[in-house]
């Protein structure tokens, strides 16, 4: 297990500070695996510096992929992605 630090915007700290969102979305560009804890950096774009707030928390679930994997990618460049959080109703 290791921890990873991420900068976060203030609004999206925020909305998982609250538990309303529950998933974050990053390029892959670092090494991640399921229990590592992923420390988030709270930053405010307009000043370009951190808060001095962070969250931890730990990752259950990672999912890889290219924008191609399934052969979208025309598609994905026109209409974007969504992330959806699934929650029992």
């Amino acid at each position: 297990m290791k921890k990873v630090r991420k900068k976060i915007p203030l609004e999206y700290f925020e909305l998982i500070k609250s538990g309303k969102k529950k998933f974050e979305v990053r390029v892959a560009d670092f090494d991640v695996s399921e229990g590592d804890i992923l420390v988030l950096e709270e930053w405010d774009e307009k000043t370009k510096k951190y808060s001095g707030r962070s969250l931890q928390r730990k990752i259950g679930y990672t999912l890889h992929f290219t924008l191609n994997k399934f052969r979208q990618k025309k598609l994905i460049e026109k209409h974007g992605l969504y992330i959806l959080q699934l929650e029992d109703k």
